[in-house]
């Protein structure tokens, strides 16, 4: 571990958009909430502890939920509310530290090894934040106190709902030692079968395989992995992190070909440049490049893009060039996909555009 330890905190709010209807709504309190509009082509965005129950999970598409949990309640999702009730969260973590990383709506990690308050721990801190987030907000978060940020995260889920979990430095290799290695940041299914091959199913398999041979066999990943499986992470809590791209994307519930993606691109397009207003007003920073993301049905993922002498300047020329960009996808006719996004990335500030852009105007 460093000489110089930090105290992180990871705060993950509890079923957050369907707590805050459960919260608002009495009537729905102790029901199987499903936060989607209804409709073959809707995805699930929250559900309540009494939905996950039935398997209901976000991302899921509505109809399956709907099929998993017929008595499921169906609320269209409220993004202002949510994003008013999220500022009134932010507020209660500033009372004790300005170094916050917001994740999501729902989650951030904060750092403080010096914070504001005088609360003599990240354990004391933890617990006050809860307890304000209950009082005040009459909502539930769960939280994880660690030396880093990806051990904070690996926290907060492990007394999930409403509980509070601390991972002190002393005991950071014997926690992560049982745990299977895809609880580790950056393995994911690819990387969890390959490792698998090796013999490595926990995070103690991995650590004793040794530096030398996952770097021989990963690269610099390799490296990387050595150090997560020490419980080593130095990444620090970043608190304004820029705007690197906005997107939207969609899982469909039946795989299509790439000549059917048009409605779909357009939908999501608008989404994304929704996002793209707010973004702008917020930081006055332009997008320049169009991203198409597509996921075939045999879960190979594929990104297009393109940086045009002008930027974006409507809904209509982001979808246009969005769908364009199908031209360039090398694969055969007979393809099918199961997923596709559309984004906006390349952000600069306002005064780096050329001077004859007249963007918005």
């Amino acid at each position: 571990m460093p000489d110089t330890l930090r105290k992180i905190i990871h705060v993950d709010m509890d079923a957050f958009y369907a707590s805050v209807e459960q919260r608002d709504d009495p009537s729905l309190r102790g029901r199987p909430v499903v936060v989607a509009w209804r409709g073959a082509r809707s995805v699930v965005c929250a559900a309540s502890y009494e939905a996950r129950r039935f398997g209901v999970r976000s991302a899921m598409p509505a109809v399956r939920a709907e099929r998993l949990c017929p008595q499921a309640v169906f609320v269209p999702p409220d993004f202002v509310r949510y994003k008013a009730v999220s500022r009134q969260v932010r507020e209660i973590f500033a009372r004790h530290t300005d170094l916050i990383e917001p994740l999501s709506l729902d989650e951030a990690y904060l750092d403080v090894t010096a914070p504001k308050s005088d609360l003599p721990t990240a354990t004391a801190v933890a617990e006050a934040i809860r307890a304000a987030i209950r009082g005040e907000l009459r909502l539930t978060a769960s939280a994880g106190v660690a030396p880093n940020k990806f051990l904070a995260k690996i926290a907060s889920d492990w007394r999930k709902p409403d509980g509070l979990f601390v991972i002190r430095p002393h005991r950071v290799q014997e926690f992560l030692a049982p745990l299977p290695v895809g609880r580790l940041p950056g393995v994911g299914k690819v990387m969890e079968a390959r490792l698998a091959e090796l013999g490595v199913s926990t995070v103690a398999d991995l650590r004793s395989l040794g530096e030398e041979e996952l770097e021989l066999r990963f690269g610099r990943w390799g490296r990387r992995l050595h150090e997560l499986s020490l419980g080593i992470d130095d990444h620090p809590v970043v608190s304004e992190r820029p705007t690197l791209q906005i997107s939207s994307e969609d899982t469909f519930e039946t795989d299509l070909p790439l000549g059917e993606l048009e409605p779909h691109i357009r939908r999501l397009g608008e989404k994304t440049w929704n996002g793209y207003l707010r973004e702008r007003e917020r930081s006055r920073r332009v997008a320049r490049t169009v991203v198409l993301k597509l996921k075939t049905a045999d879960f190979r993922i594929l990104t297009r893009s393109l940086t045009p002498a002008e930027p974006p300047d409507s809904l209509e020329r982001l979808a246009r060039i969005a769908c364009d960009l199908r031209e360039r996808v090398p694969l055969d006719a007979h393809t099918r996909y199961r997923l596709v996004g559309v984004g906006l990335s390349g952000f600069v500030g306002e005064d780096e555009l050329p001077p004859q852009s007249d963007l918005f105007g």
